[in-house]
């Protein structure tokens, strides 16, 4: 990994903000253009950010860099040979990009394999705020050139972050969370969820509906490195989740095993 991969993020993360630029009103972003390999509408402001990052990515393969693409809207392209993985969201959130809601994100992981524990490095961009996260295992979570890890969430839960959500799920489940947590937030970009909790700024993030591993390849490994914990309830153990595009499990994530298992009976598990 001895790679520059946060100069490389960081270049496809300038990418995809010059497509935001290109494309400024809802009107722009909005257009459907068919169903990516994970099964979601792909609109314009989707498609166009991957062609970015893809652009990118053949940049790295003209190198002589072998690696396999896992995408948001591809699915899986082999570059080359090797057994390098490299797990793009271009547009982490997609549903407040499109309509110009400040919270999305780009989330970029790479790994030295097939599976969750691989991952070796990841980066998340907040094109709201601004704010640049990355990870490498061994080497910290960092914000900003800021190191991550001594601020904390609290085991009691005050700010609890849900994701996934529709209000039929919210209906649903927001009641088993009550004696959980104090004050719900949802802001719709996963990705940024995990990040704010690897920050202390949230207490724990639970997903209402199942998520693929390429939401969070990213954003788990920051709390690998500050030491929280994260699940995937619904097909543990989540090291051994594969670098996909398939949705197999509800995520939960706090300081604690403990905590984790707390959000994970209220979602009935």
């Amino acid at each position: 990994m001895s790679r520059d991969w946060l100069g490389f993020c960081r270049a496809c993360g300038d990418d995809v903000g010059r497509v935001l630029a290109g494309l400024p009103a809802r009107a722009d972003r909005e257009g459907v253009l068919g169903t990516g390999s994970g099964g979601d509408e792909t609109t314009v402001v989707d498609d166009a950010a991957e062609q970015a990052v893809v652009a990118r990515l053949e940049d790295l393969h003209r190198e002589e860099v072998g690696f396999t693409l896992v995408s948001e809207e591809l699915g899986e392209r082999v570059f080359g040979e090797g057994e390098l993985r490299i797990v793009v969201d271009p547009i982490d959130g997609s549903v407040n990009a499109k309509r110009v809601l400040p919270f999305f994100s780009i989330s970029i992981a790479v790994a030295n394999g097939p599976r969750m524990d691989d991952v070796k490095f990841g980066y998340v961009r907040d094109f709201g705020s601004g704010e640049e996260w990355w990870a490498t295992r061994g080497g910290g979570a960092w914000l900003d050139g800021r190191r991550l890890g001594d601020e904390r969430p609290k085991g009691e839960l005050e700010v609890l972050m849900l994701e996934g959500t529709y209000t039929s799920n919210i209906a649903e489940l927001a009641p088993a969370f009550v004696r959980l947590a104090y004050r719900l937030r949802v802001m719709g970009s996963l990705a940024l969820a995990l990040c704010q909790l690897a920050a202390g700024r949230a207490d724990a993030v639970a997903s209402l509906r199942p998520i693929r591993a390429l939401d969070i390849a990213a954003s788990q490994l920051l709390l690998a490195e500050v030491g929280l914990a994260i699940e995937l309830p619904d097909a543990p153990p989540i090291g051994e989740s594969p670098l996909d595009t398939v949705a197999r499990s509800r995520v939960v994530a706090g300081a604690s095993a403990a905590v984790c298992a707390r959000l994970a009976g209220a979602l009935g598990v």
